[in-house]
């Protein structure tokens, strides 16, 4: 399972990314309420475990965001406000679970487990169209009229972050963000390695739009 974690604790929000690796799942983190709701809106999760009292935008407001719109990711609330009222205002407001700190991680895993075994609707990740392209985020399929390719996971959500800002300059650091997580600590070189890749993917599909390379800030994508 694909597992959102929004917690501004960067300890222990490292300790959950661990163990769910550990227990062979992808982990996404991030520490502001802000951060969260973008991380939310633009990729599909199966679980979101989200801390109540975050800086920039607090739990409770990140989840009626997402409830009002249309998303129904299982959310496991993490907190340590273990009032009455404090449970009945996080289930209001569209929890699926409610787990209070401190809490012992085995717990954590048993509660994904109970939340992803609930019938719920199936979410099917709209595609993703710009400048005449057309990539299916689900499959990681690329199209260019009636010619496509597959993507690799990194190359679809990077691909798929420019689509949905055709035409803008996206920083360096945004984009490393966006696609390796706030947390990540590895070679910048990273990001010129796949796109690359994605620009060899475009110029099999023939399609008349690049990746241009904006000097001292980052890239573009736009059409020839």
């Amino acid at each position: 399972m694909k597992i959102l974690v929004i917690e501004d604790d960067r300890d222990l929000c490292r300790l959950i990314c661990r163990s769910l690796v550990q227990s062979g799942h992808e982990a996404d983190s991030c520490h502001t309420g802000t951060d969260g709701l973008f991380y939310a809106r633009q990729q599909t999760y199966d679980v979101i475990i989200l801390d109540r009292m975050l800086p920039e935008l607090d739990g409770l407001s990140v989840l009626e965001a997402l409830r009002r719109q249309g998303l129904h990711t299982p959310v496991i609330l993490a907190t340590a406000l273990d009032g009455l009222h404090d449970r009945i205002d996080g289930l209001d407001a569209g929890a699926d679970d409610y787990l209070v700190k401190p809490f012992a991680v085995e717990e954590l895993m048993a509660r994904i487990r109970a939340v992803t075994r609930r019938p719920r609707n199936l979410q099917i990740t709209p595609e993703i169209k710009a400048f005449g392209l057309c990539l299916d985020p689900d499959s990681r399929r690329l199209a260019w009229g009636e010619t496509q390719v597959s993507l690799s996971k990194k190359e679809s959500a990077l691909l798929g972050y420019f689509m949905k800002n055709p035409g803008r300059t996206l920083p360096r650091a945004m984009i490393l963000s966006y696609v390796w997580g706030s947390d990540w600590e590895g070679e910048e070189g990273n990001l010129d390695n796949y796109v690359y890749f994605v620009r060899r993917r475009l110029k099999v599909l023939k399609a008349p739009v690049r990746l241009a390379t904006v000097h001292g800030v980052g890239y573009r994508l736009e059409t020839l």
